[in-house]
């Protein structure tokens, strides 16, 4: 595209037919960063070039959203893999926790000593123990990224903390 048009005679005017795509400019989709370069760049003495990360823009302030290893900040979804633009961002999340009930070992030794006693011990077989485990995911998808991250449920309430701040993070990314 970016070749000279061919069919473009040399005494015409100003206007010329066909695509007016000009060179160095990107074509369809969401604009590319530039490819990095072949070699490895090194300062004096061989010593390589430290990695260059993304400026983070300076109106950005403190983070608005935190989950896991995803946080927002400004108009950026800051992850490890590097940010990604906030604005028409999906966001996902999975429950893979589960809540299980059980007898704890002080109720059965409870109830055998003061069943002996009296009868008033079973009431110790009522005692209920519940324990979350698991994860929960979440991810999001913006600008041709994506990245998950797993959060550890430490309570049967932890996935509607994560739904609120889930809920929060797609308000903002209309």
């Amino acid at each position: 595209m970016s070749e000279p048009n061919p069919y473009k005679s040399e005494d015409s005017g100003a206007y010329e037919w066909g695509p007016g795509h000009q060179a160095g400019t990107p074509g369809y989709g969401y604009p590319h960063t530039p490819p990095p370069p072949a070699y490895r760049p090194t300062l004096a003495g061989g010593v390589p070039v430290p990695p260059q990360h993304a400026p983070v823009p300076l109106g950005a302030g403190a983070p608005l959203l935190s989950l896991g290893d995803i946080t927002v900040v400004g108009d950026q979804i800051m992850t490890p893999a590097g940010p990604m633009p906030l604005k028409g961002a999906v966001w996902n999340a999975m429950d893979m926790s589960r809540t299980e009930e059980k007898m704890p070992t002080v109720a059965i030794v409870l109830a055998i000593v003061f069943f002996l006693f009296c009868l008033l011990g079973l009431l110790f077989l009522l005692m209920k123990e519940k324990q979350t485990t698991g994860f929960i995911q979440v991810t999001v998808t913006s600008g041709g990224r994506h990245h998950a991250t797993m959060i550890p449920a430490t309570g049967p309430d932890t996935i509607h903390w994560v739904m609120g701040q889930l809920n929060y993070a797609r308000s903002l990314s209309m």
